[in-house]
């Protein structure tokens, strides 16, 4: 059995592979069209050198020079002298394009239905069963969808798992006047084809290893469906902290499912946070940074997720700064809802 590798590169492209048992990481890749940068192949240049995001690695020898003992414990590696032992994610800090790797996968998709979870929110069901292999993407990453009759593209975060049938969810926001909105709203039928390409993006799940604090504006939220129904399949998890900001509480979506994390996550907590509450609203209000507690953050380190709207994260992280805390992996990706783009 082999194993199924992600190589993420710095251009925001991800391209699945598969890895013998025993087989160089290298090896693979290049066996597989992808001609990550090399000069010596013996773990001495450094010119391979990547890191493991997720899963089980080693290393044959590494030469000092090429990496440090620190870059070794922030689990830097080479790809020439590494054989992968479970299911993995690499990230390289360059172009896609020096490994001539190609475009990523481009398919069709069948819409099976339009689900309204809020007055501005819905969810786009697709079926690309029809593609002969199973779409892979990591918890986090997005698509991009061409919108029928239109030539334009708008990107959305996945927001259920990879899976055999290749059904997938995509949380939508309903704008006034929006490309992508204005089909959901007046031609979106059931049947219809809708191009997708995928899987883009660097904000995906790392290696859970330490506190999680999730911080989603609007749809940011969808993302992290895809992260928490993976951390629910997973056997030890560490502490998760979702918070969930919306401009009012018509715009909250998917209550039922974020609850219900709560009951296959030990140790899962959920904090909604409304900026414009009506009279009748009687959860938390106003900037979810109002609302991290600094005590709590400074016991240990922790790794920090942030989706949403540039104001939202630009603001969470001064906070960060202005508590002088320090012993943190923070991981953002912020889009415009005007179209999705992302930054």
């Amino acid at each position: 059995m082999g194993h199924s590798v992600a190589l993420n590169f710095a251009d925001g492209k991800t391209f699945f592979i598969s890895v013998n048992n025993d087989e160089l990481l290298l090896n693979a890749a290049i066996r597989q069209g992808i001609n990550i940068p090399l000069d010596c192949r013996e773990g001495v240049c450094g010119t391979c050198q990547g890191q493991c995001e997720t899963g089980i690695y080693e290393q044959e020898y590494v030469d000092e020079d090429a990496l440090s003992e620190r870059d070794l414990a922030e689990r830097k590696m080479l790809a020439c002298q590494t054989r992968v032992k479970s299911n993995a994610a690499f990230y390289f800090d360059h172009s896609s394009e020096l490994c001539n790797a190609g475009e990523t996968l481009k398919i069709a998709s069948t819409v099976t239905a339009v689900e309204l979870v809020s007055e501005t929110t819905a969810i786009l069901h697709v079926d690309a069963g029809d593609h002969k292999d199973q779409l892979h993407y990591l918890p986090g990453q997005y698509a991009r969808l061409l919108i029928p009759d239109t030539d334009e593209w708008r990107s959305y975060s996945f927001a259920n798992l990879p899976n055999a049938e290749n059904k997938l969810q995509f949380l939508i926001r309903l704008l006034p006047d929006g490309v992508m909105s204005n089909y959901l709203r007046d031609r979106c039928q059931v049947g219809q084809t809708i191009m997708l390409e995928a899987p883009l993006g660097s904000f995906y799940m790392r290696e859970a290893e330490r506190p999680l604090v999730f911080i989603a504006g609007g749809t940011g939220l969808s993302a992290f469906l895809g992260m928490l129904d993976h951390l629910a399949t997973q056997p030890h998890v560490p502490a998760v902290q979702l918070y969930y900001g919306v401009n009012s509480e018509t715009d909250l979506c998917e209550q039922q499912r974020l609850h219900a994390y709560a009951e296959r996550i030990p140790q899962f907590s959920y904090q909604p946070i409304v900026g414009k509450a009506s009279e009748t609203w009687t959860g938390k209000t106003g900037f979810i940074q109002q609302h991290l507690d600094k005590a709590q953050l400074a016991e240990q380190a922790f790794d920090m997720y942030l989706c949403g709207p540039p104001p939202m994260i630009e603001a969470v992280k001064q906070w960060l700064d202005d508590q002088a805390l320090t012993d943190y992996r923070i991981y953002s990706e912020k889009f415009l809802q005007s179209n999705n783009t992302r930054l």
